[in-house]
């Protein structure tokens, strides 16, 4: 249920309504907007409906949620979308950021090469995987924590935000100690005590949906990380598992306007691991720009044949920026601002 407050509402009145939603053992959830408040009422639907709210003190409608994600359905947010911001840089509603850099931290010169790549070109934020799910166990895993403290020099040194990943709750410590955004990827999405810890820690997340997900299975999967008052939760979609073995994954872009109808999250498209291939980077970024996505992330590498990890897929460092003009040029076309930092 959704309790909409007048406008000019007291905190008094908010507070009291909270008192009451949370007599029955439901969860009460504050949404603050320029004019109204409103809250979420998340618990058993027969107890909160009887709670008699209509004419409560400063409540002025209830709107029953029928989707199975209260909190990240479009109808919490009375079709006001949510923006993340991050050190300044904003994802979402109208707004547009490239999120880029190497798939792992291998070394220290290919993090730093990497990072002033990316930041000379433009991008608005910096990644990086410390910690890597790899599908052989005797792939590169990562750095870990040495990985972790060349992407807190990288950040250092260009000012970028970090976005790297969280695979287990036992590291959960230093990755918030040096990640913006806490990237939760495929293999991760239905890891509910991650979700939830990790939507304890307050960090911004970036939560990719999973190789075989429908768009229900990610909204709820960010329900979790909502539940626990985290609000800045970005959708990835990277590319779904089908029958078509010409190209690693199906980078499913009606899932961005799709999404757009379905929640106010913010919808990053991830064509690097979709395409597993450096030619098709481009034409995927474009086409999910078009689509409305409020941003990409990608993957950049000062030389991808020597790259430990998905070099085929990385764009070069020296290419980059001129992607990123063909990037930028579609975003705006799409209606979208772009963030200039």
């Amino acid at each position: 249920m959704m309790i909409v407050m007048k406008e000019g509402a007291t905190e008094a009145q908010i507070a009291a309504v909270v008192k009451r939603v949370e007599a029955v053992g439901a969860h009460a959830h504050i949404s603050q907007g320029e004019l109204v408040t409103v809250i979420g009422a998340i618990g058993d639907r027969e107890h909160v409906a009887n709670l008699g709210l209509e004419g409560a003190p400063g409540v002025d409608h209830l709107v029953p949620i029928l989707k199975p994600y209260k909190l990240a359905s479009l109808q919490y947010r009375r079709d006001e979308r949510t923006i993340v911001e991050v050190d300044g840089r904003k994802i979402g509603g109208d707004h547009f950021a490239t999120i880029a850099g190497p798939c792992t931290v291998e070394s220290r010169e290919v993090m730093l090469d990497s990072a002033r790549a990316v930041k000379e070109a433009g991008a608005q934020l910096l990644r990086g995987g410390a910690y890597k799910p790899r599908t052989s166990p005797y792939s590169f895993q990562g750095l870990g924590e040495a990985g972790l403290r060349l992407l807190a020099e990288a950040r250092e040194e260009t000012g970028l935000p970090i976005v790297t990943e969280l695979m287990d709750v036992r590291d959960l410590e230093p990755v918030l100690e040096v990640a913006d955004v806490v990237q939760l990827g495929a293999r991760s999405m239905q890891n509910y005590t991650l979700l939830t810890e990790v939507g304890r820690a307050g960090k911004p997340v970036l939560l990719k949906r999973g190789l075989s997900a429908t768009l229900e299975e990610l909204l709820m999967a960010a329900e979790y990380v909502l539940k626990e008052g985290n609000p800045n939760v970005m959708l990835c979609e990277r590319g779904i598992r089908t029958y078509e073995p010409s190209y690693r994954f199906t980078l499913d872009l009606m899932a961005v306007p799709v999404l757009r109808e379905l929640t106010h999250l913010p919808i990053v498209v991830d064509p690097s691991h979709a395409a597993g291939r450096r030619s098709l980077v481009e034409p995927l970024s474009l086409a999910a720009a078009a689509a409305g996505a409020d941003g990409v992330i990608v993957e950049v590498h000062p030389c991808p044949e020597e790259a430990v990890c998905d070099g085929p897929q990385a764009l070069r460092a020296e290419q980059f920026a001129e992607y990123l003009r063909k990037l930028e040029a579609a975003a705006e076309l799409a209606g979208k601002q772009l963030e200039v930092v």
